[in-house]
């Protein structure tokens, strides 16, 4: 994983975080209560052909378009989690184009999502923005094909992204099998290391603080294209799950993946990559709200011996551009993890699926 060149901006006097009450994937809604407000609504019946919608919290929509090809829709903005303009939006494209990646597909086109407040942010910050995400569309070979802008209080920033996956070659979060082992793609952390900066305890500019906040953004801006490398390897069909670790914490998302296939997940909690400064800014006492929204969401699916509070704390952390949680086939699981290495450099084993009538995720300290 390269270090982005773009993280020093011209303008030093502004602080995004600063604008904004909430930044990134912990602006999300908490999930029990979108849950229970979504569940108030008559959406329009699906059609035959729409493979996966939006009931088992799935990252992306997927629809049939012929016995070959089916289309892969997403769309994700939220507010800076970052001061400078240009890595937030860089960081906001990955973070859209995962919910592709996570779905096996490969994004190619996109939308921009803008809110911008004229009045009070300079026309600089707007280029900067959207020259980051158009960096970042370019590393994946995606156009920015449109978009929609409004003038609004705060800034928010994202991506609709389309993508192309075979129908039969779909990774969802409803497919992990007894005996599968569980890799994770990066470090967890974003969500501590953000509200430390957000509240003056780290620095993008100072020395002694910048290699923390550089490595953060460096993970965020890490293109999750997972498909690629196993698909070349002759792996693509080891996966049989997968989702990405954003806004939900490591906690919700593994939940929803083990709600979803109807199995435990078995975590060894000492095997969770993480990133440097994430554990101490954790025991500073930097928390966002997510961080308790997303324990109430799984408390009552939660079983932990011996776990100690910060570790918890961890994964309950609300990531942005998180990595992807892969289940895998236990006898190709060292295979995929020598593939991934080379792109993904702290991708671990961090446990397995077990079948049972009951799903949970059983913590391991």
């Amino acid at each position: 994983m390269t270090e982005p060149l773009f993280i020093d901006s011209p303008m030093e006097e502004i602080r995004l975080t600063q604008t904004v009450q909430k930044g990134g994937c912990a602006a999300k809604l908490a999930a029990a209560e979108l849950r229970r407000l979504l569940q108030k609504v008559n959406f329009p019946p699906a059609p035959a052909d729409l493979l996966i919608d939006g009931r088992n919290f799935d990252d992306a929509s997927v629809q049939r378009l012929t016995p070959d090809l089916a289309l892969v829709s997403t769309l994700d903005f939220f507010t800076p989690i970052v001061d400078s303009p240009r890595a937030f939006g860089a960081i906001a494209a990955t973070n859209a184009l995962s919910d592709v990646y996570a779905m096996g597909g490969q994004p190619i086109t996109a939308l921009g999502i803008l809110a911008f407040p004229v009045a009070t942010l300079p026309d600089q910050v707007l280029v900067e923005v959207m020259q980051g995400a158009c960096d970042q569309l370019k590393l994946a070979g995606v156009s920015l094909s449109g978009g929609h802008s409004i003038d609004d209080d705060t800034l928010k920033f994202g991506l609709s992204v389309s993508g192309l996956v075979h129908p039969e070659k779909i990774w969802s979060n409803a497919g992990a099998r007894d005996g599968d082992v569980l890799i994770l793609t990066k470090a967890l952390g974003t969500g501590t290391i953000s509200a430390a900066m957000k509240r003056n305890a780290l620095s993008e500019k100072i020395d002694e603080q910048a290699q923390v906040m550089r490595t953060a953004i460096a993970s965020m801006c890490q293109l999750n294209d997972a498909v690629r490398p196993l698909e070349a390897a002759g792996l693509r069909e080891a996966v049989h799950a997968a989702t990405d670790i954003t806004g939900f914490g490591f906690a919700g998302h593994a939940w929803n993946l083990a709600k979803s296939s109807g199995v435990r997940l078995l975590i060894d909690a000492g095997s969770l990559p993480v990133l440097p400064g994430a554990l101490q800014c954790l025991r500073d006492g930097f928390l966002t709200k997510a961080h308790r929204s997303n324990k109430s969401y799984v408390s009552e699916h939660f079983e932990a011996t011996g776990l100690d509070p910060i570790t918890e704390l961890l994964m309950m952390d609300p990531q942005t551009s998180g990595g992807l949680l892969l289940s895998v086939a236990a006898d190709r699981a060292e295979r995929v993890l020598q593939v991934l290495r080379p792109q993904f450099a702290v991708a671990a084993q961090v446990g397995r699926v077990q079948a049972h009538t009951e799903p949970k995720l059983v913590i391991r300290a």
